[in-house]
């Protein structure tokens, strides 16, 4: 008998309420069952599909509990009904279907997994007379018919599988490893933990949805790679983080760089407690007229790690470059590619509002549902906010580009950190004029004064050619967003010239 993937107290608790991923049925209704098994097929909003409980009624959204569960005599004909409906739908689909003991109760978990065949469609009613067949999907906690938009959507959605819950054909069932699943199982508090030590290994990866494949042709999954292997690396190159400290700005000789590698979740876990331990500070202030003592932090830790969870989240893992957290003297930026969703311009990142439910990696934000490194209930920037507001830090600021390609999260700090941290900040800022001081200064200036190639820049400050110091400084202020191309779509053309950002603009620099 299958185990359920996750615990069944954990998936139904005082706090419970459906929504997007979770539908309460007091008792059997094939129609009403049928339609929400082709809406969380659909997985309209790449949520990992859902589960329908049969057997506990719902009042308000919320379980009514106890609950009055479902005679155990019919729980068998049941279940052979729901593979009977699982035909009706088209392209055929079948849930995993649990009978588990609930407070003592007999219900049915239906676990609804999103299928790789979409869009699914259902009859509209379980009569003989019927012949019509509708796209349904979930609308918060609602099973919906889709509109017109809907469908369209619908059907842009289902011209590919994503990518994490493909198939991996050159990766086999050895590259899982089993410690690493059981690992998770009893972080999760599943009812397979127990059952896994001696389970059949293909059969437990497949209760989990980590494998795919006929039985003579058993591969993982792209996630089950990426969270059960020790090193997914291996198969999706440049999964890192990379944790590089510039002490003295990018535009110094000096920095630091530290790399974490491994399944998702440790890989988060490791980085997000190497930056807490080397780069939040705290300072507290007291005061003589009250007891409380003020608290402030130079970032705050929950936005830092609500934004890397997201980097992790959302990234392409098509994509070969690692998600890079940079700490500076003034800030912490958290880049990664591509860039967010276009259903979210650039007025919505201005304003810090971020609405689309269109994820990337829906399997991947299963995982991490499930082991509380997020919510995927577009509570992320809210949060995020909440936290810089709570420490009185400046707000975020969002940075990609027209076509999306990148996002860069920026975290300014905290202006109570600011004067013990001037004296280090951006020495080159002010410099004179003169050949000894920082090169960047120099060009700075030269650039306050017009547009210029990078001949004329070096003629400009002294240099008889473009050095070799020169180009490394003029890529340093383009990575530091101080200076830009005037010609960004062909970056080697002969005509091309470098002027100053707004970021730029705005430090002052005196001759």
């Amino acid at each position: 008998m299958n185990k359920l993937p996750i615990n069944i107290n954990d998936l139904i608790n005082a706090r419970t309420v459906e929504w997007e991923r979770l539908e309460f049925k007091e008792g059997w209704n094939p129609e009403d069952v049928l339609h929400t098994m082709c809406a969380f097929a659909n997985d309209f909003h790449n949520l990992g599909g859902g589960y329908i409980i049969l057997g506990i009624n719902e009042k308000n959204g919320r379980p009514v509990l106890p609950p009055k569960g479902l005679c155990k005599n019919i729980i068998d004909k049941i279940q052979k009904e729901i593979i009977e409906l699982g035909y009706k739908i088209q392209p055929y689909y079948h849930p995993i279907v649990f009978p588990c003991t609930f407070k003592k109760e007999q219900v049915l978990v239906l676990w609804c997994i999103g299928g790789q065949s979409r869009p699914y469609k259902a009859p509209i009613s379980l009569s003989k007379l019927n012949n019509r067949y509708v796209y349904y999907i979930r609308k918060a906690s609602k099973t919906v018919i889709a509109k017109t938009q809907d469908e369209k959507e619908l059907f842009e959605l289902a011209s590919k599988i994503p990518f994490d819950d493909r198939m991996h054909h050159t990766a086999t069932i050895k590259d899982l490893d089993l410690g690493l699943v059981r690992g998770y199982l009893q972080q999760v508090k599943s009812d397979l933990f127990s059952e896994s030590a001696k389970m059949d290994f293909v059969r437990l990866c497949r209760n989990m949805n980590i494998v795919d494949g006929s039985e003579e042709y058993v591969r993982p999954k792209n996630v089950g790679l990426m969270f059960f292997n020790p090193e997914p690396y291996e198969f999706f190159p440049q999964t890192q983080i990379d944790v590089v400290h510039f002490p003295d700005g990018p535009g110094a000789d000096s920095f630091s760089e530290k790399s974490f590698k491994g399944p998702l979740d440790r890989m988060l876990t490791d980085a997000l407690n190497y930056i807490k331990s080397q780069f939040i500070e705290e300072k507290v202030q007291k005061f003589p007229d009250r007891a409380e003592a003020e608290r402030r932090y130079n970032y705050p830790f929950v936005a830092i790690e609500e934004i890397l969870t997201n980097a992790v989240y959302h990234r392409s893992y098509e994509i070969r470059e690692p998600i890079e957290v940079r700490i500076l003297p003034d800030r912490i930026t958290i880049g990664s590619f591509p860039g967010p969703d276009r259903s979210i311009t650039d007025k919505d990142m201005q304003e810090c509002r971020f609405i689309s439910r269109r994820y990337r990696n829906r399997r991947i934000g299963e995982f991490l549902k499930e082991l509380d490194m997020t919510e995927g209930r577009g509570t992320g920037i809210p949060k995020i906010l909440q936290a810089i507001k709570k420490n009185d830090s400046p707000k975020p600021i969002f940075h990609t580009d027209e076509n999306r390609s990148y996002f860069v999260v920026e975290l300014l700090l905290h202006p109570a950190f600011a004067k013990d941290k001037e004296p280090e900040l951006r020495p080159e800022l002010q410099p004179e004029l003169r050949p000894e001081l920082p090169l960047q200064g120099r060009i700075l200036y030269v650039l306050r004064n017009g547009e210029f190639s990078k001949s004329a820049i070096a003629e400009k400050i002294g240099h008889k050619t473009v050095s070799g110091e020169l180009n490394k400084q003029v890529r340093n202020l383009m990575k530091a967003g101080l200076i830009e191309y005037t010609i960004p779509k062909n970056p080697n053309s002969p005509k091309q010239k470098y002027r100053l950002t707004s970021k730029g603009k705005s430090i002052e620099v005196k001759k």
